[in-house]
């Protein structure tokens, strides 16, 4: 009885720990997905900037795929807003 019971206990951690995996991967795929496409829209916004002849070109760097990864659109917003503000 004992060993149906550990067997049990074991299947559930094991549930368990699949599950959280799969948050994780989520949770990764999104994070990846939204550097991304920020990374794609710093490309077009640079491109529609330089034709405007305005000044403000955001790099492509790890600093600015960690903002846009975690921030999404926000971050997008805030890396062009501090260059901006740093060409005043």
């Amino acid at each position: 009885m004992a060993y149906g019971t550990l067997a049990i206990v074991g299947i559930c951690i094991f549930i368990l720990c699949i599950s959280l995996l799969k948050q994780k991967a989520r949770l990764i795929f999104s994070f990846l997905f939204r550097g991304g496409l920020g990374f794609c829209g710093i490309y077009f916004a640079n491109q529609f900037f330089e034709k405007q002849e305005i000044s403000v070109m955001v790099g492509y760097n790890p600093a600015s795929f960690l903002t846009l990864g975690s921030l999404g659109f926000s971050g997008f917003a805030l890396l062009y807003g501090i260059m901006l503000y740093r060409n005043l």
